[in-house]
């Protein structure tokens, strides 16, 4: 009756050395949503593919030819703080994208030990 009193568990977020091996194992993608100034301005995670949000619809969308986003793997992103890779998880989540994780900003990459390189 009152669903919100008893929450659906949640998954537990990857840590950034999970997202960082599976990346480079190729069994995850890892998205940056950030503008392409913000990249330049202060790099990207490594191996992220970067997507700014208002891209992210076109470019993600499997219906449209040269779709950058591979279906079937989880997805996790990130931008500056968190907010617009919520967003951006939103839009995975429609598109059919899943498990779909929102790792927060470039600093939580950071301060999880990720590296972080020039675009």
């Amino acid at each position: 009756m009152f669903s919100f009193l008893h929450p659906k568990p949640t998954k537990a977020r990857p840590t950034v050395a999970d997202v960082a091996a599976k990346v480079a194992a190729g069994q995850m993608v890892l998205i940056d949503v950030r503008e392409i100034a913000e990249v330049r301005a202060s790099g990207r995670a490594e191996g992220a593919l970067v997507i700014p949000l208002s891209l992210l619809p076109l470019k993600a969308d499997p219906r449209q030819p040269g779709v950058e986003v591979p279906q079937g793997l989880p997805v996790v992103v990130y931008c500056a703080s968190g907010a617009r890779s919520a967003s951006a998880a939103q839009v995975l989540g429609r598109l059919g994208y899943g498990p779909v994780v929102n790792l927060g900003g470039l600093r939580d990459w950071a301060a999880g030990g990720g590296k972080v390189v020039p675009l």
